[in-house]
């Protein structure tokens, strides 16, 4: 398949940037100059922007999007105008991206366009913007915290100049402006890299948690008990978690119920500080407040907020009479969706390690939680109702002897 007469194509963005990074490349995304809509059509390329013209190539899907040039015309991520034509050059279209290091361009014969010196901020691991036009939309601010999150731990920091620029962004009111689902689309990728922390941490700098996720800032500056938080600060302590549980390789489900298990500290009343009695059940109204605005998917959100109403009962799990382990496996639904538990377990090991000091500590309540919910699992619902039990006779006697075997569990671990 050829392009269009005239036409040039160019390698562009995130493919280039993670080739001249060493890292593997998995998308190719290419940026056609001198071609318009209808010529590319003619050469059976398929259409699927919305905003502007974007194309699949007809054999292995590739996107390539013409070469275009924006003009802000109003608010928040939608404010803009597009022009793309034979006339828009390459050098323009790389003026109207994000950073530096997505600004790069290389040509079939191995040219290398690089107008903005995004080589030198990779070499320099520097996030830099290409244009003060970077303020005028609201989701640069989100792709600069998931890229410091990212790479970040290959020594990249943010140009102070970049920062200036975020911040004047945040005044402005532009993040006032974002969509929702934009705002989860970025934190659910960022959630998923190395460091997911340094997304959050880059936002709160930037003066954006206030407006974008207002449950996680209202958690800084809440203080903790000393003796069991050394790092006494709520936010610090929920983003120590979430550090944590993605060095653990949890499960995206995870992840966020790391980010939000604590929501309910920053609605301890005052004269129980810096205890926090309570706060498992005042953080799932908060929980379900954060996933309802942002669109979390439905199964992440309900782990989440069962993760915040269940954490510190794992915590205590030895203690706990077999009635009420049951009654954890249960309100987890983990009997049908062992996954949960499972979630709630990778959560509450980074809880306790996500402390000052107590980034080592041993946490054998997963193997307890493990043992007791594998024999409460192991009574058979069939064998009950091949006694001839039905209806709610068979739920009461599965409980009852889950209890029992729960119990039997216990004992046999008190014992060895």
């Amino acid at each position: 398949m050829t392009l269009p007469d005239g036409a040039q194509r160019y390698l562009v963005g995130g493919a280039l940037r993670d080739e001249l990074l060493g890292l593997a490349v998995s998308d190719r995304d290419w940026v056609v100059v001198g071609a318009t809509p209808e010529a590319m059509s003619a050469q059976s390329f398929k259409p699927v922007g919305r905003d502007f013209p974007v194309f699949l190539h007809p054999d292995n899907r590739e996107e390539y999007a013409l070469a275009r040039t924006e003009r802000k015309s109003g608010r928040g991520y939608h404010g803009f105008v597009f022009h793309t034509g034979e006339d828009v050059t390459l050098e323009a279209d790389l003026e109207r991206r994000d950073l530096t290091i997505n600004a790069i361009a290389r040509a079939d014969d191995g040219t290398v366009m690089d107008p903005y010196n995004g080589q030198g901020d990779i070499e320099q691991r520097v996030l830099r913007h290409v244009s003060d036009a970077f303020v005028e939309d609201p989701v640069r601010l989100l792709r600069l915290a998931r890229y410091y999150a990212r790479f970040a731990p290959l020594g990249f920091r943010v140009a102070d100049e970049t920062m200036a620029l975020v911040r004047e962004m945040v005044a402005a009111g532009e993040v006032d402006h974002l969509v929702p689902e934009r705002v989860w689309a970025e934190a659910e990728r960022a959630l998923m890299h190395d460091e997911p922390h340094l997304f959050f941490y880059l936002l709160r700098e930037a003066g954006a948690t206030g407006v974008l996720f207002p449950e996680l800032h209202g958690l800084f500056g809440v203080p903790q008990p000393i003796r069991h938080h050394p790092e006494i600060d709520s936010g610090v302590h929920t983003l120590m978690v979430l550090s944590r549980a993605a060095a653990q390789g949890a499960s995206l489900a995870a992840r966020y119920g790391a980010l939000c298990h604590d929501y309910g500290k920053a609605l301890t009343p005052k004269r129980i500080l810096p205890g926090h009695h309570g706060h498992e059940e005042r953080g799932v109204a908060p929980t379900d407040a954060c996933s309802e605005r942002l669109g979390v998917p439905r199964a992440l959100r309900q782990t989440a907020r069962l993760i915040a109403r269940w954490h510190t009962h794992l915590h205590r799990i030895s203690d706990l009479r077999p009635a009420t382990v049951l009654a954890l496996f249960e309100g987890m639904d983990a009997f049908r969706r062992p996954e949960r538990l499972n979630d709630l377990m990778a959560v509450c090991q980074a809880d306790v390690r996500g402390r000052l000091g107590f980034e080592q500590r041993a946490y054998p309540q997963v193997e307890i939680a493990t043992r007791l919910f594998d024999a409460a699992r192991a009574v058979d619902a069939a064998a009950l109702a091949a006694q001839g039990l039905r209806g709610p006779a068979i739920g009461k006697a599965l409980r009852t002897q889950r209890i029992e075997a729960i119990a039997h569990a216990q004992q046999t671990q008190t014992n060895a």
